[in-house]
């Protein structure tokens, strides 16, 4: 019987060492991972913002083109001697910047 209150009683004390571990790792993934992710995120969504003709862009499939036109949600192209219709998301890097490391 004396044992049983020993090891409940002991139960207690290994719950705080428990609780600032999983603390511990909560912010070690959120300054590793969720929040450089946020900040490049916001980063890119100002760069594609400040898209306008003329500028030389990298699209995700890995083209080079020049902006033609720019509209609310889609950019005009001009790959060569065609003008195609593009989503402003599909842009990568702006030509001018180094390319975005690819994970493997």
């Amino acid at each position: 019987m004396n044992f049983a209150l020993i090891q409940q009683a002991g139960g207690t004390s290994q719950l705080i060492p428990q609780l600032l571990l999983f603390a511990g790792m909560g912010l070690l993934f959120y300054f590793l991972l969720i929040r450089p992710q946020s900040k490049a995120r916001k980063a890119m969504e100002e760069r594609l913002s400040k898209l306008k003709a003329g500028d030389e862009v990298l699209l995700s499939s890995g083209f080079y083109a020049t902006i033609d036109r720019v509209e609310d949600k889609n950019l005009y192209l001009k790959l060569g001697n065609t003008v195609v219709k593009a989503r402003r998301n599909a842009v990568v890097a702006l030509a001018s910047e180094p390319a975005p490391e690819q994970q493997n």
